[in-house]
Formats: structure tokens, C-alpha cells, sequence
């Protein structure tokens, strides 16, 4: 099954996002992407599809919910090699996702910031994590990209070699990972009254 190769982006932090944006749709990738992020793309003039319109579902419960549907986890999941995953994204007409670049709410930092555990709550970030999860247990075939201070080195060695090597693909799985660990163990920090 033939299908363009697709970037999904959902970023907190913006910094040097319009130099990778603009070199993965000069490498004629499909920008996908949701809420301030999307309205981030368009205003540099990027060319972005909204989530909304990939999954048929419009953001919710305000914006609670936008990328936590089986459009876009089956879309970062597939297993190239695996026949019948690709069969399943066409039954579906569910296109692979080869890219996600996501960084998540600072939760870390809003704890020092903010005293109002409601306020505080909103920053446990739950679709970002899902989706570097997903792309970085499945590095094979998905580049997942979780740190700005990323972005350089990854232009570099994608102009220089056409795509990011398997070596690059495993040290990016494994800082979502490591990353995760460290983000998980601060919200359990919070939740058990720790400091």
C-alpha cells in the first residue's frame, strides 16, 4: 500500500518547531496536527491538516481529548513489516503516521509555579505521553522526537543520509522512555504529597 509519509506534531514547547515543520514539508511529508500547534504551523505558513479532520472527531471536553482515538494510535502502531497490520490500516483507510514530534505540558515546572492542585491537575499531560509511547515502542518504523534540543542534529543526519538511522531512531525511543519514567515518578511525587 503506497501512502505519503506523515508527521504527526503536538508541542507545549515551540522553540525552533517552524525549522523542523518546514524541513519535513520540504521533504513532502503531511503535517498533521491539533489545537495551538496547528494554529502554530498555519500562522508560519505551513500547510496542516487538523486531527479533527483525520479521525472525523472534533476536539473535546476542551481539548481534554484530541489525538486519543484509533485513527491516529493504529497510524503510529502499524508494523511496516507485519502484513496484516497494513492490511488493517487499509480496511480501515487508516494512513501510517512516520513521524511524531511531541513534547509534553511542563508538569515539573508548574509544580514549583502553581499551588491549586485543580489548576495544577491540568497539567498532567495524557494524549503526548500516549503518543510517544506508541512511536517509540515502535522506532522501527516511526521517528519519535520528544526534545527541541533534538531537532538540529536530526535535520542534519536526515539531509545527509535521507532518512534517521536505526541507531538515532533507538536513542530517541529511548529519552521518550527515560523522559517518561522521570515525568511519571513527579506526578506520583505530587499525588503522595512528596517533595
Amino acid at each position: 500500500m503506497k501512502y505519503k509519509a506523515r508527521a504527526l506534531i503536538s508541542v507545549y514547547d515551540k522553540t525552533a518547531l517552524d525549522g523542523l515543520a518546514s524541513f519535513l514539508a520540504k521533504q513532502n511529508l503531511e503535517l498533521i496536527s491539533s489545537g495551538g500547534t496547528a494554529r502554530f504551523l498555519s500562522e508560519v505558513g505551513l500547510e496542516v491538516t487538523p486531527v479533527g479532520e483525520i479521525t472525523g472527531f472534533p476536539e473535546v471536553l476542551d481539548g481534554r481529548v484530541k489525538t486519543l482515538h484509533p485513527v491516529v494510535h493504529a497510524g503510529i502502531l502499524a508494523r511496516r513489516s507485519v502484513r496484516e497490520d497494513m492490511r488493517t490500516l487499509q480496511e480501515f483507510s487508516i494512513t501510517a503516521v512516520d513521524w511524531v514530534v511531541v513534547n509534553l505540558y511542563p508538569f515539573q515546572q508548574k509544580v514549583e509555579e502553581i499551588r491549586g492542585e485543580r489548576e495544577l491537575l491540568e497539567f498532567i499531560d495524557i494524549g503526548g505521553p500516549t503518543m510517544i509511547r506508541a512511536a517509540a515502542k515502535n522506532f522501527h518504523d516511526v521517528v519519535v522526537v520528544c526534545d527541541p534540543a533534538d531537532y538540529s542534529w536530526i535535520r542534519s543526519e536526515y539531509s545527509r543520509q535521507g532518512d534517521i538511522s536505526i541507531h538515532s531512531r533507538r536513542f530517541l525511543a529511548a529519552k521518550v522512555f527515560k523522559m517518561m519514567a522521570e515525568y511519571d515518578a513527579a506526578v506520583a511525587r505530587f499525588l503522595s504529597n512528596e517533595k
